[in-house]
């Protein structure tokens, strides 16, 4: 049995905004593992603990996301010179709890998931832009309305800058061009690690209402203006620049006005929760926001001393949010 995992991920910043091609992101690995298990065998078994039923290739519709990416990495295991057999994978982890998601990027997790398991099983290596591209073009095939953002950061499992790559014209090769050649052409993309260079708290409140990211894109895209563009750019780059430094006042000016473009694109982003979460962070030495399409699932918070963050903490239990998560960032823990 051949063992992978994949992480959840949360944006800091530039969300919507990175719907549009060239746009920047700021998006935070989040270590709440989806696993995976895998071996060759003698007929095909798929299973995930999302569901009560097990699978084989037939199309299923639960399934669909987990059999398209096993179709083209296949493709793809073909072109690199592999004879295919089947296998059993078994997939653990669902990212939610009382059947409400935690809004982590369950999908994009689950997509690189199957795609590292399969290439682990033919001991095949890819880079990280190669595994970024196979995952997308999945998404894109299946006509996903995302930026991609969430994979980037599944792929890299770090603090990611992520510039976003024009999807149209990807999805257009893809239906022109056989896989191999799409995969060789430069997309257009950039994956970047950030490194902060101060030591913050950085929280996670789950506010245990469930929002469907595709829905709450569909509805607000056409809100997105050039103003909203530009102002969401320079902030990006403001607030990585403020991380990078280590300056903790910018990083809180920065975040607060990511937080303020949000609002400003639509007022279904803030439900009262999300705006609660937030507000909780008023009058400390931290600032919060909700964190990707909004409208429910999850806000996040950087705190800068150890006070605020435990008087954070206090007012999140008491609103009713849950601490989902809470790591200590920039200082050295990779040792």
């Amino acid at each position: 049995m051949i063992a992978v995992k994949t992480c959840g991920k949360l944006y800091w910043a530039g969300e919507y905004a990175i719907l549009e091609p060239g746009q920047l992101a700021l998006i935070k690995a989040i270590p709440i593992y989806m696993r995976g298990k895998i071996a060759f065998s003698d007929s095909y078994r798929i299973y995930s603990d999302m569901f009560d039923f097990a699978v084989d290739l037939t199309p299923k519709p639960d399934y669909s996301l987990i059999q398209e990416t096993i179709a083209l990495v296949g493709d793809f295991l073909v072109y690199r010179g592999q004879t295919l057999r089947p296998f059993s994978l078994e997939i653990r982890g669902k990212m939610e709890r009382e059947g409400k998601k935690f809004g982590l990027g369950s999908s994009g997790s689950v997509v690189v998931l199957v795609i590292k398991a399969l290439l682990a099983l033919y001991d095949i290596t890819v880079d990280q832009e190669l595994l970024f591209k196979l995952a997308s073009a999945v998404l894109l095939k299946r006509g996903d309305n995302g930026s991609m953002g969430d994979l980037a950061c599944i792929v890299a499992e770090d603090l990611v800058l992520y510039q976003s790559f024009e999807r149209k014209k990807v999805v257009a090769w893809l239906q022109e061009e056989s896989l191999a050649t799409v995969l060789e052409r430069d997309w257009g993309f950039s994956i970047s690690q950030v490194q902060p260079g101060l030591e913050c708290d950085f929280l996670v409140g789950w506010t245990k209402q469930v929002a469907v990211s595709s829905q709450m894109v569909k509805q607000i895209k056409q809100n997105i203006c050039q103003n909203f563009l530009t102002s969401s750019k320079a902030t990006v780059s403001a607030l990585v620049e403020a991380l990078e430094q280590g300056n903790a006042e910018k990083i809180i000016d920065q975040v607060e006005t990511a937080s303020q473009l949000l609002e400003g694109l639509s007022l279904d982003i803030y439900t009262p929760s999300l705006r609660q979460l937030k507000e909780a962070s008023q009058d400390l030495q931290a600032v919060a926001k909700s964190s990707g399409a909004g409208g429910g699932d999850c806000g996040i918070a950087l705190s800068f001393d150890e006070q605020s963050t435990e008087t954070l903490k206090n007012r999140w239990t008491d609103l009713g949010i849950e601490l989902l998560y809470q790591e200590r960032i920039g200082h050295d823990d990779k040792s």
